[in-house]
């Protein structure tokens, strides 16, 4: 956020305005309208919701776009209606970035990932079996689990129909990058973290919006699903931050184990509230140690 933006006690609503501009299928999408919407130059509103939200806002509301047609085409739509629905006006545009998006074409994904190719493997960690899961265009799946039949049930329950292939001998560049750095952030191992490979996962733009947040909770602290709601900007969004919380498939990666009910309980964790609570103290003993 600029500095003169800062002194501005509306800034943070001028950008809500906008994004539920963007939210909204038959909203505005050029700058001009946008910027009229906010109170404020073209230069400043892309830059200020560039720093708020970590994208454009035409790269929001294409991710948003995306979002829609993604939950549309796994509720069974027709792909040209879904497409329509979700606010594209031309299918050749969602086909173009649909393998970016959504890792496949939206018939694939609407079909349980028929045509996508994962590859996966797994391993031991002191909180169980952790299963790694990649496309041609990144991380896909990050699970928890008893063992290994558990967490391949589950990666066939989110892509039914998507060519699978177990990697072990040597596993590859992405699979063991995403195991070295979940070690090496939870202080099971030394050395330094490699960088994170792409992520391949489908969400709408408020889901990575709580995802990102969740990144930057303090390792060993927590917070409510309505204080981060109210971090958002969005205070009465407690609800859809735990749905947001609810529907990560990247454990680890993406903190949401930090997340506690409003009254401080711990609260259910889709990989189980035990090893939530582990997690946490291991956290907070790396900081005690650290600090």
């Amino acid at each position: 956020m600029t500095p003169a933006l800062a002194m501005r006690p509306d800034a943070d609503d001028a950008l809500e305005r906008v994004r539920a501009a963007l939210d909204r299928t038959d909203g505005p999408r050029d700058l001009a309208s946008l910027a009229d919407i906010a109170g404020l130059s073209p230069t400043h509103l892309q830059r200020a919701f560039r720093r708020r939200y970590g994208v454009s806002p035409a790269e929001y509301a294409r991710v948003h776009r995306f979002g829609q047609l993604r939950d549309a085409l796994r509720g069974g739509a027709a792909v040209t209606d879904a497409v329509y629905e979700a606010g594209f006006g031309s299918g050749s545009r969602v086909y173009e970035e649909s393998d970016r998006r959504l890792g496949m074409t939206p018939a694939s994904y609407r079909a349980g990932g028929a045509g996508a190719s994962i590859r996966y493997t797994t391993t031991d960690t002191p909180l169980g079996r952790l299963l790694v899961a990649t496309t041609a265009r990144g991380i896909c799946s990050v699970t928890l689990g008893r063992d290994d039949a558990e967490l391949e049930d589950r990666l066939v329950a989110e892509f039914p129909l998507a060519e699978r292939e177990r990697v072990d001998a040597g596993r590859e560049e992405w699979l063991d990058a995403v195991i070295a750095r979940v070690a090496h952030e939870l202080g099971w191992a030394g050395g330094d973290a490699p960088d994170m490979p792409p992520l391949d996962v489908a969400a709408t733009a408020f889901q990575w919006r709580v995802w990102d947040a969740l990144t930057r909770i303090p390792r060993g602290e927590t917070l409510s699903y309505g204080e981060l709601a109210a971090k958002l900007g969005v205070p009465k969004a407690a609800r859809a931050v735990g749905r947001a919380c609810g529907s990560n498939r990247l454990a680890l990666l993406v903190p949401c184990h930090r997340i506690v009910r409003e009254d401080g309980s711990l609260g259910g964790w889709r990989w189980g509230v035990d090893i939530k609570r582990q997690l946490l103290a291991d956290e907070r003993g790396m900081k005690a140690v650290k600090g």
